[in-house]
């Protein structure tokens, strides 16, 4: 569904040229959910606003929805649809006339738009509130009609740009399922970006890393996560005097390096703890060793990012990520 090479776009700034992406190579199949990550300034915004063709690239090749980005943005534009961060609708607008616009702009019949935009409604939990303002409308129920908006002239692919952000708690999660009802019901892959780990984790099939300009990862969240974090066993002495054997038991199991002695606590880094957790108790118990408890924790994405870049998306979580794009030299974003 998406298919890039060498992907690149430098600006040309009063400072100097930035790169603000070096040659992205990536891979969307059909049927997919598919996150796009990265800490402010990596680049993801720039690399969304190429393959959504509000950017041309410097330099390497796409095809977006089957489409050559270069030489077929409008038909790239045809095939996809693109939720926005900052939202599309007017506030003076009606909600089934944004949806029924939008899609006129599309091409398609005035009734076959009222028709689908209906079913969008009856689908997305906007039952009653065609004829309503969009301002009046809660902040969940305007990013579900954002998305309505995005799939009223019925794209192959959707790029859901921070769906969620600003959005309480239940909000959120009531997005989640209609974002899952995108692949599971209506066949659609969606390209999403986010700043909430937990987000990702519960909806995408992959996830993309990038970081200044380049792809430093990819995989699922489950295989991120062990990649490079790895769990770790938190073993809690009984008594303070048996702290250093449990840690010398800890450090003779198999891909056990040192563990780490904090108080009573020994952390014990594995790269699978429920395979290791087992033969640790059994060799402590050997021992004599009495322990007070046992813990052990998962990996989270934040761990990964923490790794793999230095930095944590737990500081953007409650805040929109500012675009990445650097000013051209007017001055004017680019």
């Amino acid at each position: 569904m998406i298919h890039a090479r060498g992907l690149a776009r430098t600006f040309h700034t009063r400072q100097g040229n930035v790169d603000a992406v070096r040659g992205v190579d990536l891979n969307v199949d059909a049927g997919e959910i598919v996150g796009f990550l990265g800490p402010n300034g990596a680049g993801k915004t720039t690399t969304l606003r190429m393959l959504t063709t509000l950017l041309t690239p410097t330099s390497g090749e796409a095809t977006v929805a089957g489409i050559d980005l270069r030489r077929d943005p409008a038909g790239v534009r045809r095939r996809i649809g693109y939720v926005a961060q900052s939202g599309s609708t007017a506030g003076a607008a009606r909600a089934g006339e944004e949806v029924v616009d939008h899609a006129l702009l599309y091409g398609v019949p005035r009734s076959a738009a009222v028709t689908r935009g209906r079913q969008l409604f009856d689908q997305l939990e906007l039952d009653g509130l065609w004829d309503r303002k969009c301002s009046t409308l809660s902040g969940g129920q305007r990013r579900r009609l954002d998305i309505a908006l995005g799939l009223v002239h019925v794209p192959e692919l959707v790029f859901l740009d921070e769906p969620t952000t600003g959005l309480d708690p239940q909000a959120r999660a009531n997005l989640w399922v209609h974002v899952r009802a995108l692949r599971d019901d209506r066949g659609s892959t969606v390209f999403l970006t986010t700043h909430y780990l937990d987000e990702a984790d519960a909806l995408c099939d992959r996830i993309l890393v990038i970081d200044h300009g380049s792809i430093v990862a990819e995989g699922t969240p489950e295989a991120l996560k062990q990649q490079v974090s790895g769990d770790v066993i938190v073993l809690t002495a009984a008594r303070a005097e048996d702290t250093p054997r449990i840690a010398a038991i800890a450090a003779t199991m198999p891909s056990v390096e040192s563990p780490a002695v904090n108080g009573m606590l020994v952390e014990v880094r594995v790269r699978s703890g429920a395979a290791l957790l087992v033969p640790l108790l059994r060799s402590l118990d050997a021992d004599g060793i009495e322990l007070g408890g046992v813990e052990l924790r998962r990996p989270t994405l934040d761990d990964v990012f923490l790794t793999l870049t230095g930095r944590s998306l737990r500081d953007g979580e409650n805040n929109a990520a500012p675009a990445d794009t650097p000013p051209t030299r007017d001055g004017a974003a680019a």
